[in-house]
């Protein structure tokens, strides 16, 4: 998008750690004016020093998602102290690693809650400041699994099945009033964020992302990207068109292959998890990070990612094709 200001205002909420502390550096590079908001203080705090070592300005807002008068006072805060509100990414997430028939329902309602109506408040703060001005752009930070669920996340893959259908929902009513304001959402595949050392787990061995990994920087420069492009959605890394395109081609096949491998690959084989605070209900200041555990077996650059920037639909076309003969040959 043209005519953008030279400090754009955002906002990024679950911005005291992984992807979303990822996304505050990505705009602090480009000399931004950023919100910061989650519940973790001490993250908060050492994002704002990152931001601002980068070139940015921050303003720490200790809030919970979960509390749409909370967002509503942040996102308040924000304008009285930087002024219109550019861009608003909605990332905080929360989690439980379990069967679904393990997991408690005010467990399963705070993940939902977090993931789901956490951007739902997110969105309603922005546009009821976007639409008076008829500008300005929403990002969704969404998921390879809100189109191919898989076992042992109920809660979250529901929470970005629920996100993506409110988006596209937000999205053809503001198509139809002719507003400027734009809503998009980037799918992420399986990113190295500290979630999995401190998310709510009933697995016997410690979680993790299923491979292949990428770095957080990797989403963060899509998400980036999205808010100034006019892009329906955008999809981050050669694994998640996959898993979204084969779901579309052969979802019975992937029900079948992630039946038999989906409990597998989503834990460290031998690494029990034992006792161990998780940021479900309240934060846990000591792991607040942007990178997880796996930084040795993890992707920084993405050619998907390069082309789907750069020349959007010959990449389409290919992937497409290269994710249904991969799915052949897992049938094979």
């Amino acid at each position: 998008m043209s005519g953008r200001p030279e400090r754009e205002v955002v906002v990024v909420t679950g911005a005291s750690a992984g992807v979303g502390r990822a996304i505050a550096h990505a705009f602090a590079r480009r000399g931004c004016r950023i919100g910061l908001l989650a519940r973790g203080e001490a993250g908060l705090a050492e994002a704002q020093r990152e931001v601002e070592r980068l070139g940015g300005q921050a303003l720490v807002l200790p809030t919970d998602v979960a509390d749409h008068a909370a967002v509503e006072a942040a996102a308040a805060a924000v304008e009285d102290e930087y002024g219109p509100i550019d861009v608003w990414v909605n990332d905080a997430m929360a989690t439980v690693f379990a069967r679904f028939v393990d997991v408690e329902p005010e467990e399963f309602r705070r993940a939902t809650e977090v993931t789901y109506l956490g951007a739902v408040h997110g969105t309603r703060a922005a546009l009821r400041r976007m639409i008076p001005r008829d500008r300005g752009t929403i990002v969704q930070v969404g998921s390879a699994l809100s189109y191919r669920a898989i076992p042992l996340q109920s809660a979250y893959c529901g929470a970005k099945f629920a996100l993506r259908g409110f988006t596209d929902s937000v999205r053809t009513e503001l198509m139809h009033d002719g507003s400027k304001v734009w809503i998009s959402m980037v799918q992420l595949p399986a990113v190295n964020t500290p979630q999995f050392s401190w998310c709510r787990t009933r697995l016997p061995d410690h979680p993790q992302p299923v491979p292949p990994i990428y770095q957080p920087e990797l989403p963060a420069e899509a998400v980036y990207w999205a808010a100034h492009h006019h892009r329906r959605e955008l999809d981050v890394g050669f694994s998640a068109v996959k898993a979204i395109l084969g779901n579309k081609l052969m979802p019975r096949v992937a029900d079948w292959y992630l039946a038999r491998s989906g409990f597998r690959s989503q834990q460290i084989a031998g690494v029990p998890v034992g006792e161990r605070p998780d940021n479900l209900f309240v934060p846990v200041p000591e792991l607040a990070s942007t990178h997880g555990i796996f930084d040795s077996r993890s992707r920084g650059r993405s050619l998907q990612l390069a082309l789907a920037t750069r020349a959007p639909l010959l990449p389409a076309a290919l992937l497409g094709s290269a994710a249904a003969l991969g799915l052949l040959r897992a049938l094979r």
